[in-house]
């Protein structure tokens, strides 16, 4: 696990500003730096840099920039390629020098070319430099689970794990992106290809970009829609046949995550897919693995009970740390920091105290992400479900509301909330995104300007009839790698611990979408394969509780600790000379919203994600951009 960065420019950047560019990511890998600058044709410089954390061959052998054994391709890498020794095995006729997984991509890409991407299996952001034609070649993994952000300026390309190494270099411009902040807001994070910054993209998951002398090409080596529709050509509908297979990809993908040449625990909640995660190390490893969880004091929040109970039964050896608010308040500074860019899924701050703990320990955690997406596990699933239901009957509803006499005697408030929202959802690109109508309007009269919709409009490409499906699908795409593994991602990486994720293996999510709907949901019964599959390895009473999940109690923090600075945020005067915000409209907002507690002004609905969202933005603003 590293933080990688670099440069094609036509710019005179000296080794010494590159150097200064990397170790901003000094805390993704602590162990180990390089950084080299090649001269090439047409007046161009190649500068590729790397700061390691030494995961597989801690000797000098792995260190990066590397080379291949006849000079013509170099590589700056970050993640981990788990099929590496199988390919290894075809790629016999390279003279190798080191045991790690790096110098694999080199001699894969020798021999297939950068088609040689689809080979491998793993989590990655990868720079290729081909000195045969001066090409540059930057390739994200299919799920996006390691970052890759670029900039396209001048006819020069500059890339980096983090948006740091961008922000560091001399004659960085930090023009933010209005159009992008209503779907943050809404949102509460930025999806790829967008960033907060103009000119600076991320690379979409599954995908690679080509530079080629200012030329710049891009395209899909895996793409959601386009697998879903193939692996749908080669169905499995036997519930027994899929889960012994499922099984035995979930075995293998775990064994192939626990090679590692430093210690190696797991993450715990006590929930379905992180219990079943470490039941499988446990069955592969040959003494307890280390497992690690955080509880709360507050009981309402507190699964550290049911983790410990599933430690228990597999018999590992389990560390709890139980927190107090303080300690997770303490956390709230540091979030711009780590983050680069505005996030406010609060989960992050349990997400980092949970990783300081397993970092005291070992320096790589397996984790359960990714079951919710590929087999049915949120409740929103369960309200797609009814919404396809009654969209009948909300479009019916939404007529007769919009009828002349019945729309002024405001018909449709006084009708229950989920009709009202499904009523109001008439677009056929946001069938399964259905929310609030007024909580999307106040994030886009927020901010001045025009902007994106909240909404992405991608739902409609999917080609699929069941909602259900469809916002799975969706989700893979945009909330998955935007905010589950940009969140894990950075918490795990503050603290210099990389995080693998088994259900994110490349055969275990195309062989999802091989499986029939009906063994992952079935008549409100969510996540069943997975469910069977843990009730193989633990009691079934200790598992079927309702999730809780990680978070913090952002009503009180808003409204207490945080009042004062959020007060200062969103004062008009300050909102005006910031220019980013409308003034009155944002201000009106969230005075309306600390005034009545957690209800917004006359609307009987709840603004603290909105004003959480707001808040993380201004600390970020004032983290950067002063």
């Amino acid at each position: 696990m590293c933080g990688i960065c670099g440069f094609v420019s036509k710019q005179n950047i000296t080794r010494e500003q590159l150097k200064i560019m990397n170790d901003t990511m000094i805390h993704r890998g602590p162990d180990d730096s390089g950084e080299e600058i090649y001269p090439i044709r047409n007046g161009y410089q190649v500068g590729l840099a790397q700061r390691r954390l030494s995961i597989m061959d801690l000797s000098p052998l792995g260190h990066q920039p590397m080379h291949s054994a006849n000079g013509r391709i170099s590589v700056v890498y970050n993640g981990e390629i788990y099929n590496f020794q199988e390919l290894k095995e075809k790629l016999k006729d390279y003279p190798f020098r080191s045991t790690c997984d790096t110098e694999v991509i080199i001699a894969a890409y020798l021999k297939w070319g950068i088609d040689c991407i689809s080979r491998l299996n793993g989590m990655f952001a990868i720079c290729i430099f081909d000195r045969e034609d001066d090409t540059v070649y930057l390739v994200r993994d299919r799920i996006g689970k390691k970052p890759l952000y670029y900039e396209l300026s001048g006819g020069n390309l500059i890339f980096g794990s983090e948006l740091k190494p961008l922000m560091a270099r001399e004659g960085f411009q930090k023009r933010i992106r209005k159009d992008v902040l209503s779907r943050y807001l809404f949102q509460q994070y930025i999806n790829a290809p967008d960033s907060i910054f103009e000119q600076v993209y991320k690379l979409e998951p599954g995908g690679i970009l080509q530079f080629h002398y200012g030329e710049v090409k891009t395209w899909k080596y895996w793409d959601i829609k386009n697998v879903y529709h193939e692996m749908r050509k080669n169905p499995v509908t036997d519930y027994e046949q899929a889960k012994s297979e499922l099984k035995a990809l979930l075995q293998k993908a775990v064994k192939s995550r626990m090679i590692a040449d430093v210690p190696l625990g797991a993450f715990l909640s006590g929930g379905y897919d992180s219990s079943l995660m470490t039941a499988m190390a446990q069955e592969a490893s040959s003494e307890p693995v280390k497992t690690f969880s955080i509880g709360f004091h507050e009981e309402r929040y507190n699964e550290a009970g049911y983790a410990r109970a599933v430690a228990e039964h597999l018999g590992t050896k389990h560390t709890e740390l139980i927190i107090d608010e303080a300690e997770m308040f303490k956390l709230v500074e540091s979030i711009p920091k780590y983050y680069d860019e505005p996030f406010a899924d609060s989960s992050q701050i349990a997400t980092m105290l949970v990783s300081k703990l397993a970092r005291e320990q070992v320096t790589v955690a397996l984790s359960g992400d990714g079951g919710d997406e590929f087999f049915c596990g949120y409740n929103i699933y369960e309200n797609v479900r009814q919404a396809q239901r009654l969209d009948v009957l909300g479009g019916m509803v939404h007529g007769i509301c919009n009828l002349p006499g019945l729309k002024q005697a405001g018909l449709e408030g006084k009708l229950p909330f989920r009709v009202r929202v499904i009523a109001g959802n008439r677009g056929k690109e946001s069938k399964t995104q259905f929310g609030a109508g007024n909580y999307v309007t106040r994030a886009q009269k927020m901010v001045l300007g025009e902007g994106q919709p909240c909404h992405f409009e991608i739902e409609s490409e999917y080609g699929v009839s069941d909602w259900q499906i469809r916002r799975m699908l969706l989700d893979m795409d945009t909330y998955l790698p935007g905010d589950i593994l940009c969140k894990v991602d950075r918490a795990s990486m503050k603290y210099s611990l990389e995080a693998r994720c088994p259900i994110l293996d490349k055969e275990v999510m195309e062989y999802s979408f091989r499986m029939d709907h009906s063994l992952k949901y079935d008549k409100g019964n969510k996540k069943r394969i997975l469910k069977d599959i843990a009730y193989d390895y633990i009691k079934r009473e200790l598992l079927d509780r309702p999730k809780v999940g990680f978070g913090v109690p952002m009503d009180q923090w808003l409204r207490g600790p945080l009042r004062e600075q959020l007060t200062d945020m969103c004062s008009r005067e300050y909102l005006k000379k910031q220019g980013i915000f409308d003034a009155d409209f944002t201000a009106d907002m969230i005075e309306g919203y600390m005034k009545t507690g957690d209800k917004g002004p006359a609307t009987g609905e709840n603004y603290s994600k909105l004003t959480w969202s707001f808040f993380t933005f201004q600390q970020w603003y004032q983290t950067y951009m002063k």
